[in-house]
């Protein structure tokens, strides 16, 4: 079948086959037609609303030893810290009165916050009147089950790849059963669930990346972010190249085509690649998030994942504005709820 009528397909239907999948992935001449099907089909699924969610990064210490990540726990090189529940509170209230009705926490995967620690933090975020989503990592059930009797909404974490031996080989000490069984207890729970995968892991295939996106659509995600990798000098990946920019743009289109509901983020790694016009790449091949960071102080610079990471001498206030210019730049504009995911089918 020739790529225009598998992006008809696509467009038309929401499925297509792993073979199918590999084909558009690997065709970088599909890449414009895939990029305004799936726009299209944003625009009829989730309207032209941008949501925006303010993310704290909230503690930079990590027991995993992920070789693609700065916050690996035997990089020596990284700075570490906690914000206080105070400081975390403190950067909640500022993300409201940013205007976010979301505000998501994210940190390495630090159990010093434990369920003791971080419930009374979630309650009070969410007694602001805003959406909590958390990006915190593996835990159990019982964990899980209190954070979202405490009030939060959704839970972000990526698959990375649906490759067990890449996943196991890259994230050395973690289970891919695991990593499968977190995710079905968020979902199970009632989270919204986030996933994602990382483009451009050493010894990752098309193939696989297609069988990702088959992964996301057979639990039903309700947002999933897609980033290139960009290798960390400081991690056991410092050398590899650059995730392909091109793949990753077709992975987000291919994804909203067969997820038309899904919340999909135009991520920051692809804004460090491509400065001042990462973002709006994105978001015009089927993207409808953008999380801009309201961390503040050596905190802001201190969560480094990978170099150069776009925003980082920026203030939140400033991200808050540039934001809103590029998206009404676009023809788009920024949405006046929490964003969750509208079932339509």
């Amino acid at each position: 079948m020739e790529l225009h009528s598998l992006i008809k397909k696509a467009e038309m239907t929401h499925e297509l086959t792993e073979e199918e999948l590999t084909l558009l992935l690997s065709a970088s001449e599909a890449e414009e037609e895939m990029a305004e099907a799936a726009d299209r089909v944003r625009k009829e699924y989730v309207g032209d609303a941008v949501h925006l969610r303010g993310l704290i990064e909230f503690s930079s210490y990590c027991r995993r030893n992920c070789m693609y990540c700065g916050l690996r726990r035997e990089n020596e090189n990284a700075r570490r810290y906690r914000l206080s529940p105070e400081e975390i509170l403190t950067l909640a209230k500022k993300a409201v009165d940013y205007g976010y009705h979301t505000v998501v926490l994210q940190s390495g995967e630090d159990i010093w916050f434990t369920v003791e620690r971080l419930v009374p933090i979630i309650k009070q975020i969410k007694a602001m009147g805003v959406a909590v989503t958390l990006s915190i990592g593996e835990r159990s059930r019982e964990e899980y089950a209190a954070f979202r009797e405490a009030g939060a909404d959704r839970f972000l974490i990526r698959i990375e790849t649906t490759d067990r031996e890449l996943y196991e080989r890259l994230d050395p000490g973690m289970s891919f059963d695991e990593r499968c069984r977190c995710i079905n207890d968020i979902k199970d729970l009632g989270y919204e669930v986030g996933t994602g995968c990382l483009i451009g892991l050493p010894g990752q295939s098309v193939e696989s990346l297609a069988r990702d996106i088959l992964f996301f659509k057979s639990i039903d995600a309700d947002m999933v972010g897609i980033g290139p990798l960009i290798p960390n000098p400081e991690t056991p990946l410092g050398d590899v190249p650059i995730g392909d920019i091109g793949i990753t743009r077709r992975m987000v289109s291919a994804i909203r085509l067969l997820l038309p509901e899904a919340n999909i983020p135009a991520t920051t790694a692809m804004e460090t690649l491509l400065p001042h016009k990462g973002r709006e790449l994105i978001l015009r091949s089927g993207a409808n998030v953008v999380m801009p960071n309201v961390t503040e102080g050596e905190a802001r610079e201190k969560y480094a994942l990978y170099p150069g990471k776009a925003c980082v001498l920026d203030t939140p206030a400033h991200c808050r504005t540039c934001m809103e210019t590029r998206i009404k730049a676009i023809g788009r504009f920024i949405g006046e709820d929490a964003g969750f995911r509208k079932h339509k089918r």
